[in-house]
């Protein structure tokens, strides 16, 4: 049996993010193909992950900077290493080329967070994202140096791939297309109709910025233009660890009811009759969007929610990028059971013309195979990536070593006196 080890930044979360559901995905694809999987991650554990262990599924607490990780991965030998986000590639990869140089390396970037960060800056400087932003950002040389040191990138956003490709001039034999992937089960499921509905939601990780962002704008601009129209209108305001500040906007009078972290979010998302989501800036495809079409529940979201989410059908909902507009769309939507029904209707075919598991599943395969059978072929093409692996792998390995002695030298020095 091929062995996996996924090295994860955080542990998967499948109830909180979008992130955690995508690699769960992944997860239950190696699982279809056989593998034996490792999970290891230096993150802290929490209370909402996932139990990896009744999956079959080993997991190990690993340290960064430390030498133990080493012991680790030279007796496990796996045949397959994916990396979750490119901060774990950096911090790791040069381990596990020098002990299994054999191995497959995946990256599995979840969204560019160079782009999602540069767009958050351009967002609070009031102007639009350059080129220049992404060419001379310290955080994109990073990311991208990994994406070329990886074998095999795992892109969740076709914007993405174009944005790598054009401006970063990274070669298509490094990267591959991978959205969510949505079962048929859950591409056919019943879903409740319109009179068994009611209040619209809005729903996210708190920690994500983009989503704190527009919990903020619906409070402060949208949601009072709603309830101007629609004074009894209650909006639920989902998503895991809600700080202070967010559950400090609770207002029972005018229907803004921050409710937190929900056991199921699909039925949370099947119950209301609108999903609301004002997103400022932000990378990546939306989990909330593409969970919304395939329950049936029209959205209402601006340019950068839709991104690479599209297909050429009509949108299912919405999409404005104005207070006024978005308030406007989202009574119109609520209000009205033709205009609701059709977009509705929509969520569900735009979710299977994109989001087939078993389509997805079966590319993805035959790319792993094709790479299993021309590794050695694959890395000599990819000379840049070579060459960023001897360079930056050096330092980084030199670096981490010193850490090591001066954690071990403070651990002596501590037991002598």
């Amino acid at each position: 049996m091929k062995k996996l080890l996924i090295i994860g930044y955080v542990w998967p979360e499948p109830n909180s993010s979008a992130a955690g559901r995508r690699m769960m995905q992944l997860i239950h694809f190696f699982h279809g193909q056989s593998y034996h999987i490792t999970f290891a991650s230096p993150a802290q554990q929490t209370d909402h992950m996932v139990d990896l262990s009744a999956l079959n599924i080993a997991i190990e607490n690993i340290s960064l900077n430390c030498t133990s990780f080493d012991d680790f991965i030279k007796n496990l030998q796996p045949d397959t290493v994916m990396f979750d986000r490119f901060m774990m590639e950096e911090q790791f990869g040069w381990r596990v080329s020098e002990f299994c140089p054999q191995a497959l390396r995946i990256l599995d970037t979840e969204d560019l967070f160079c782009l999602r960060n540069g767009r958050h800056q351009a967002y609070k400087q009031k102007r639009d994202l350059s080129d220049e932003d992404l060419l001379t950002s310290e955080l994109a040389k990073r990311e991208v140096a990994s994406i070329f040191r990886s074998d095999i990138s795992l892109m969740i956003s076709s914007v993405e791939v174009a944005l790598l490709q054009r401006l970063f001039k990274v070669d298509a034999s490094l990267i591959h297309y991978c959205p969510f992937m949505l079962s048929e089960a859950q591409l056919s499921q019943k879903n409740p109709s319109y009179d068994q509905r009611k209040d619209f939601m809005v729903i996210g990780n708190f920690r994500h910025a983009p989503n704190w962002d527009a919990v903020l704008w619906l409070k402060q601009q949208i949601w009072p233009l709603i309830r101007k129209q629609l004074p009894n209108a209650k909006l639920n305001v989902y998503g895991a660890y809600p700080p202070a500040k967010a559950t400090d906007l609770h207002d029972e009078q005018s229907g803004f009811l921050v409710k937190g972290w929900v056991d199921d979010a699909v039925l949370a998302m099947q119950s209301a009759k609108v999903c609301l989501a004002p997103l400022r800036f932000g990378a990546g495809i939306k989990g909330k969007l593409a969970e919304a079409m395939y329950c049936a529940t029209p959205s209402v979201t601006t340019d950068i929610g839709v991104e690479s989410m599209q297909t050429g059908l009509p949108w299912p909902g919405a999409i404005a990028n104005e207070p006024q507009a978005i308030a406007d769309a989202a009574v119109r939507l609520y209000q009205n059971e033709l205009t609701w029904q059709s977009a509705s209707d929509l969520g569900q075919k735009n979710a299977q013309l994109m989001y087939q598991q078993e389509t997805i599943l079966a590319e993805l395969a035959d790319r792993f195979t094709q790479l299993e059978a021309n590794l050695s072929s694959h890395r000599q093409t990819n000379f840049i990536g070579s060459m960023l692996n001897h360079h930056h792998h050096k330092s980084t390995q030199y670096m981490a070593q010193w850490i090591d002695v001066k954690t071990q030298l403070k651990v002596f020095t501590e037991s002598d006196s």
